[in-house]
């Protein structure tokens, strides 16, 4: 019994002895290759290319073999067996064998080839398959940009997390010193009762904020491994401490790539080129095939591919002008289904502009809070101090004293918060005018 329990404390500590520590880039290698938006997108992708290979079927050869036995006592089916065996002679013309032939057997085989010389619809179904493919591959990219930023703002946002729990501890760990000093004060007679139950109320209040903070940095391995597609409790991050400002400004201050197009826009311009193709296709069933066959056939007694072979070819055209208003209604539907995709390419084109505007000013108010609250921590952490020096003259009273502490640590926490913001602006911008979202992991070596 002590050793099955034993046992199981080592189990229940195995998890997380067992996560692994990661940095930015090797999070964002995992969720390339492992990130479920990925895999469903690259499944579709596969998906698609099939559908692009078996709209062949119709512009390439086909080949087939045949094989059969029949017995039978049909007068015309049994002296065409006769023929096509090579085994008539003078005897199989008395009338009263042609009338009432003794069965016989017959294994058939042939070797079947046709060529599609022309058939408009199946080239178009084919530029219609192989757009809607390539469609496919451009969207898979845009989902793994969007993987590449939603990572890059999972692991940013542990560290995050990880520095608020620093930042209210150290607020913590001022407020309790506080409240001693509130508590001394009043043993000593020099403030009220009040002020050190207020001073307790207050330190209260930061020890709540703490234990929030706490419980969010324990989720945060959690948040990275979802989106890197890994289990739950596998990864820990290994940053503990968001870039400097420096770092952050020359990151943003690059070179940004050409502006080109974005993975999601030629996604919708393509998938509009397949829909005009898909739209011809239908039209083209109005119109005339044409195709080519040629065979090989065997017939023996009892042997497959037995006896003399006999070939056929020709050309066959075929026109079906109307079959029940079936084409009729199909080229209707594909033309509405190219109206839609119009409309969407327009409205993708239209949403890459105003992405683009929106995340120039993001970036631009990112850059703005990020100086302002660095600023705000010095100028926050000055005003504790001389409210201290205050307080401890008699000259201030608690509720100021709390006041300014709070005010360095919102200060301390917004400094956070804004660099965090101004990182996921830059992975924003940086994927909106398709550039490589990877770039972001230079912070990294910034850090070191």
């Amino acid at each position: 019994m002590r050793l099955t329990g034993t046992f199981l404390l080592l189990t229940a500590l195995a998890g997380p002895l067992a996560a692994q520590t990661i940095s930015l880039r090797e999070a964002l290698a995992r969720a390339e290759r492992d990130g479920f938006a990925n895999r469903g997108a690259a499944g579709d992708t596969r998906a698609r290319g099939a559908d692009a290979a078996a709209s062949l079927r119709g512009l390439l050869p086909a080949v087939r073999l045949e094989g059969g036995y029949v017995r039978t006592t049909d007068p015309l089916g049994a002296f065409g067996f006769l023929l096509r065996q090579r085994a008539v002679t003078s005897e199989a013309f008395d009338p009263a064998r042609l009338n009432y032939p003794a069965s016989i057997g017959n294994v058939g085989a042939g070797a079947i080839v046709e060529q599609p010389l022309f058939n408009a619809d199946a080239l178009y179904g084919r530029r219609a398959a192989l757009r809607a493919s390539d469609a496919a591959r451009a969207s898979e990219a845009w989902t793994r940009s969007g993987t590449q930023v939603a990572v890059i703002s999972a692991y940013y946002g542990a560290v995050l997390a990880h520095e608020m729990v620093q930042a209210l501890d150290t607020a913590l760990a001022s407020a309790l010193a506080h409240q001693r000093q509130a508590e001394s004060m009043h043993r000593n007679g020099v403030v009220t009762r009040s002020d050190a139950l207020l001073a307790a109320v207050r330190a209260g209040e930061v020890e709540a904020r703490l234990i929030g903070a706490r419980g969010d940095s324990s989720l945060a391995g959690a948040r990275v491994a979802l989106a890197i597609g890994a289990p739950l409790d596998s990864v820990r991050i290994q940053a503990t401490r968001l870039p400097d400002v420096a770092a952050i400004r020359a990151l943003v201050g690059a070179p940004l790539p050409p502006e080109g197009e974005r993975p999601d826009v030629r996604a919708a311009r393509l998938s509009l080129e397949a829909a005009r193709a898909d739209a011809r296709r239908a039209a083209a069933l109005l119109l005339p095939r044409i195709n080519a066959f040629g065979r090989l056939d065997w017939n023996a007694p009892g042997t497959p591919f037995g006896g003399d072979h006999a070939w056929t070819a020709g050309v066959m055209l075929s026109w079906s002008p109307f079959s029940g208003g079936s084409e009729l209604a199909g080229a209707r539907a594909a033309g509405a289904r190219r109206e839609s995709a119009a409309a969407m390419a327009e409205a993708a084109e239209s949403q890459a502009q105003l992405d683009l505007r929106s995340v120039e000013s993001r970036v631009t108010v990112a850059l703005a809070r990020m100086d302002l609250a660095e600023r705000a921590v010095a100028q926050s952490v000055e005003a504790h101090r001389i409210v201290a020096r205050k307080y401890e003259g008699g000259v201030a009273s608690v509720t100021d004293l709390f006041d300014a502490a709070a005010a360095e640590t919102g200060a301390r926490l917004a400094f956070a918060q804004s660099r965090f913001e101004a990182i996921v602006a830059a992975a924003e911008r940086l994927r909106t005018r398709g550039g490589d979202v990877t770039a972001i992991a230079i912070l990294e070596d910034a850090r070191q």
